[in-house]
């Protein structure tokens, strides 16, 4: 047993709140991924707790952020897709429990620069928002790439390139180094430290480090363009990466509203990246290793935000979360990017480190994302609102056991890409995993522990119909539940 974290010096600690845009759940070497370099996060793995079945609410920016802000689910939020508006997050609660709140990055809030609890936000949204359905928005990225007269690499001037359409959203960056969306974004978060703790009151508002601080910092990749820096591309050069899960028997037998979303994304380019159906092997690993380029760039990013709070004194009292809103399939299963229930779509990596977390822990048990939430409230000393649908990780990061979520939920609906269907929704459990669909008698049933890459689906298979029936059930309980749950909730954030 562990000391409650927190707890070791007597004062609450500070919180840095990692969350990357679209990495999948195998890219840090020290949980079994050794085709990726992660020297940064295999150290909070080793000092941390780390959760390797972590599920996201929703395969998707928004309602993802949103249930993990909020700690319920997109049916209860009400943020189904991007540009949903929500106002209200947890980190209200934070800020007037006397935590400093920073927001440096996507967090993906609409309106984009909405408070919802920080004192300061500096927002940087997409790489890519080169499409006209798009609000209009200048981040704070589109300003200092101005300021430098230089123009922002997305899919209108990507467009004009010869080679656009075979390389499947893979570019290498080709402007100033700390222009790169995450490299700014990492410079912006560590100047905010600096100038938080060690800045005077003039310029803080209280003594440094007076108040315990609250930063989340959003990156935008590794979200394509797939755009590493030429110097973390080269480690890849050569690099034997896994091939995507991709065979004609289980493109052929997917349900018609992932058939259309595979027609769809062949269609548009979405986020710059031309979908094609048929891709050649070379095609796949030169998209996966500007992946992982852009991973291992991320990981370098997570070690200079250490590096400062080590050299600021304020390492030992506080705590580090790294996560992701959603994964990437990268061609898994025959499809781009996210809005499917496939692991590498909704499984992301989930650490904790800091004083009182247990050391070299693993946690297999089930997870959601939007645990993180109430577990940063109860690490700060601020109550949990009874309403929440998110439970607190505490007992498991004090090296209790912790057996995990009986099951885990995700859910899309209403979205702008995945059209052929009004909403999308998963259930898995310690072995099986059910997607169904609200307009469709289609549906995926996966065994996955004969069928761990979900690439044989037994929905119509008469010797698994208990099995069906027994998670379309569960699935049915669930949604009245949360109806009960989270009925309060508006009422008590006004």
């Amino acid at each position: 047993m562990v000391d409650a974290p927190g707890k070791s010096t007597g004062r609450r600690p500070n919180v840095v709140f990692v969350i990357t845009d679209q990495q999948r759940f195998d890219t840090v070497a020290a949980l079994g991924h050794d085709h990726v370099d992660t020297p940064h996060l295999d150290r909070l793995v080793a000092e941390g707790t780390a959760f390797t079945r972590t599920y996201v609410t929703a395969p998707s920016c928004a309602p993802s952020r949103a249930s993990l802000f909020t700690g319920m689910y997109p049916h209860s939020t009400g943020v189904l897709r991007n540009d949903d508006v929500w106002h209200h997050s947890w980190v209200e609660r934070l800020a007037a429990a006397g935590y400093r709140c920073t927001n440096v990055g996507k967090m993906h809030t609409y309106p984009y620069e909405t408070s919802i609890g920080f004192h300061e936000r500096h927002v940087v949204e997409n790489k890519d928002r080169g499409h006209p359905d798009l609000p209009f928005f200048l981040d704070s990225w589109d300003k200092a790439l101005h300021v430098r007269g230089l123009e922002k690499p997305d899919r209108v001037s990507l467009r004009g390139r010869e080679d656009y359409r075979e390389n499947l959203g893979a570019f290498t960056w080709s402007l100033p180094e700390d222009m790169h969306p995450d490299h700014f974004v990492g410079d912006l978060a560590r100047w905010w430290l600096e100038r938080y703790l060690g800045g005077s009151p003039e310029t803080t508002g209280s003594r440094p480090g007076e108040q315990p601080f609250f930063l989340q910092v959003g990156f935008p990749g590794p979200h394509p363009p797939y755009d590493p820096v030429p110097r973390y591309l080269e480690r890849y050069a050569d690099r034997d990466v896994p091939l995507p899960h991709r065979t004609p028997e289980d493109l052929a037998a997917q349900p018609e509203p992932l058939q259309e979303l595979r027609r769809a994304h062949q269609a548009v380019d979405h986020d710059a990246v031309v979908h094609l159906e048929d891709p050649s092997d070379e095609q796949l690993r030169r998209q996966r290793r500007h992946y992982l380029a852009n991973v291992t760039m991320l990981d370098d990013q997570v070690g200079a935000l250490r590096e400062v709070l080590e050299r600021l004194g304020v390492w030992d009292d506080t705590v580090l979360v790294f996560t992701s809103d959603h994964g990437d399939c990268l061609n898994d299963h025959g499809h781009s990017q996210k809005w499917t229930m496939y692991d590498p779509s909704v499984r992301v990596p989930a650490i904790v480190a800091g004083p009182g977390v247990a050391e070299g822990r693993r946690v297999e048990g089930l997870t959601s994302m939007m645990d993180l939430g109430p577990t940063v409230l109860e690490l700060a000393g601020v109550e949990v609102p009874h309403w929440m649908e998110a439970q607190s990780l505490v007992p498991a990061l004090r090296g209790e056991e912790w057996p995990g979520r009986e099951h885990a939920f995700s859910e899309h609906a209403r979205d702008h890409i995945l059209t052929g269907t009004a909403m999308m929704t998963m259930v898995r459990d310690d072995r099986w995993k059910l997607v169904s669909f609200v307009d469709s008698d289609e549906g995926q049933l996966f065994d996955l522990e004969a069928d761990p890459h979900e690439e044989r689906t037994l929905w119509d298979h008469p010797a698994c119909a208990e099995v069906k029936q027994r998670l379309l059930e569960v699935m049915a309980r669930w949604r009245t539940e949360s109806a009960l749950r989270s009925a309060d909730w508006a009422a008590d954030v006004r």
